[in-house]
């Protein structure tokens, strides 16, 4: 081994001691002020970033670790699914989807063209303005499932509104993506996009199917053993990899699936518990702690800063009223139409995937970046804050009635 290779792998040590220890201790301080424990490991990434201590910068290493840590959520999510809810909420999610999709995608355009000009149609201007609009209307309900998951209401048919819409949601943006970049770019092909989203549904109904039936078999002859975890983590993150390398679908879509697929086995309880061990351990405070490292606001002239800030705005906005007034449309109340709309309006890694695939595409500039950091960062800390006090204003009106 080099010595620069040597060096590095203690930094690395480093770099997760700090980052443990600060999101834990940011976490206690978030609960002590009643707010959700990942809004402090947010803050505490924001804190020894780049952007005021500077003791940790984001690395291949972090990024890897914190995409295993979103996965695990999502694997998490899957089995703490109700399958019947899910099934019931159907309809509904896709209608939601639908709309937290196209309103944040018109809303994003007319935003850019307000600032920089109407462009006709076709030109490379419009493309730009429409892929603004489609960075909005990436959905990340990583930090919506550990808030709910807090307060015990990620079974419940609001959750589970959430979770399904949301997954529905990020296909939807990445076909819309695909048929954006295509009509630039020749090469992409917009619907094979489509094709490729149907063939990962019928091989996931397909290998559901059989792996139920095998992992049911399994538990029924060794209930309570650490084989079965061992063997869901395993079908997890392969069905994260099949689903991204093979349909090109985003791997957190995969291992939720995977997830909803083992939810009605005997022990999927037993499974989600190991899983956050893991995640509450190390995996989830990074990925937490990373959407803050990422951030790094000191070369932000003040016209790039008026954008952020109405991006900012447009992006909590157009979520919330697209997906509410679904919601409230399709007989929800107006307090759970507002949970369900304040719940889809976080974003978080999907949007920076957009993002870089606009770079790549030509279609972003690197300046733009920090608004979609700044999205994130607004969004995750606001979400399981609103949602909290949502649902204590539900309890308390109980206690009263």
């Amino acid at each position: 081994m080099k010595e620069g290779e040597k060096v590095e792998s203690y930094l690395v040590f480093r770099d997760l001691a700090i980052i443990i220890i600060f999101a834990k201790l940011c976490g206690i301080i978030a609960r002590k002020c009643k707010a959700p424990q990942v809004v402090g490991e947010i803050i505490a990434g924001l804190l020894i970033g780049p952007s005021v201590l500077g003791w940790v910068n984001q690395s291949d290493f972090l990024a890897q670790m914190a995409e295993i840590g979103v996965i695990l959520l999502m694997f998490s999510a899957g089995l703490e699914t109700d399958l019947k809810d899910l099934v019931k909420t159907g309809p509904i999610a896709v209608l939601i989807a639908c709309s937290g999709v196209f309103i944040p995608l018109v809303c994003g355009a007319f935003l850019y063209m307000a600032f920089y000009g109407v462009s006709p149609w076709g030109s490379e201007g419009f493309y730009k303005a429409v892929f603004v609009g489609t960075i909005l209307t990436a959905t990340s309900v990583s930090i919506t499932v550990e808030s709910l998951k807090e307060m015990g209401k990620i079974k419940g048919k609001v959750g589970t509104t959430i979770l399904s819409a949301a997954i529905i949601d990020d296909v939807i943006g990445i076909i819309v993506l695909t048929f954006v970049i295509g009509f630039k770019n020749p090469e992409s092909k917009p619907l094979s996009v489509l094709s490729n989203t149907v063939l990962f549904f019928v091989f996931a109904i397909v290998v559901g199917f059989i792996s139920y039936r095998l992992f049911k078999m399994v538990d029924t002859r060794y209930p309570h053993t650490r084989r079965i975890p061992i063997a869901g983590l395993a079908f997890c993150l392969a069905m994260a990899y099949i689903a991204e390398k093979y349909f090109g679908i985003a791997d957190i879509t995969g291992a939720y699936v995977a997830g909803i697929i083992l939810c009605s086995i005997r022990d999927s309880n037993y499974i989600a518990e190991k899983m956050d061990t893991n995640s509450y351990m190390i995996f989830g405070p990074i990925f937490f702690a990373s959407i803050g490292l990422k951030t790094n606001v000191e070369n932000m002239s003040m016209g790039i800063l008026i954008f952020s800030l109405a991006f900012v705005a447009t992006g909590l906005i157009s979520k919330i009223v697209g997906c509410g007034l679904v919601a409230r449309v399709c007989k929800f109340n107006h307090s759970d139409s507002l949970k369900i709309g304040v719940g889809m309006m976080t974003r978080g890694e999907v949007a920076l995937i957009v993002s870089q695939k606009g770079l790549t595409a030509g279609l972003l500039t690197p300046v733009y970046f920090t608004s979609v950091i700044l999205l994130i960062i607004v969004s995750s800390i606001l979400t399981p804050i609103i949602l909290k006090i949502l649902y204590s204003r539900d309890k308390e009106a109980g206690a009263a009635a």
